[in-house]
């Protein structure tokens, strides 16, 4: 789908320089709202595999006799890794470009639903009975554990703000085809 998209909008922006000549500072914003829209597609998802665990010690009690909730879940899931488009800045100064974007992070996290089924929930067999909250609490922890790791993934985290960085480079070479001048590009990064 985000294919489809970034393919929609190169196409409008080819056909908008193609159809008739506009004042620059026209153009330009048009570019700046463009950019945006493409660092926002130029996101990257990391599918996962992960356990949710929990343990409630003596969740149960009778007398002198407790039970503890012991269970674990298996699903998969996606990170998605990107930019933070609205930190996007570009300063036209006739053919040089000059972009400064921020650090790609991690803009979320989701279970993919289809990976749970009633064989992914395992009890333990002298486990008290587990409850909706406790499968929500042990998903919670388990997300903040893959969000903190994948947060701290240097690797991956470059590997985002390239994606994003070839993309805005690609199009502003495009539109400078378009228009007849060579963009000399000047990348400025936020800490």
């Amino acid at each position: 789908m985000k294919r489809f998209f970034l393919l929609f909008i190169i196409i409008t922006m080819v056909l908008s320089c193609v159809s008739c000549g506009k004042e620059d500072a026209t153009m330009m914003e048009l570019q700046v709202s463009d950019m945006r829209e493409i660092c926002e597609l130029a996101t990257m998802d990391c599918y996962y595999h992960n356990v949710a665990k929990f343990n409630h010690k003596n969740a149960e009690t009778f007398l002198w006799f407790s039970k503890d909730k012991h269970f674990w879940v298996e699903y998969e899931g996606i990170v998605t890794l990107g930019i933070d488009a609205s930190k996007v800045t570009i300063v036209v100064d006739d053919n040089k470009v000059t972009i400064t974007i921020p650090k790609a992070e991690v803009l979320g996290c989701k279970v993919d639903e289809t990976s749970l089924s009633k064989d992914s929930f395992i009890v333990d067999k002298d486990s008290a009975k587990i409850t909706a909250e406790d499968e929500k609490a042990a998903f919670k922890e388990a997300e903040k554990i893959m969000l903190e790791k994948t947060s701290q993934d240097e690797t991956l985290l470059a590997q985002a703000q390239q994606r994003a960085k070839v993309l805005i480079e690609e199009y502003v070479k495009n539109m400078g085809e378009c228009v007849g001048i060579e963009y000399k590009i000047v990348w400025k990064y936020l800490e």
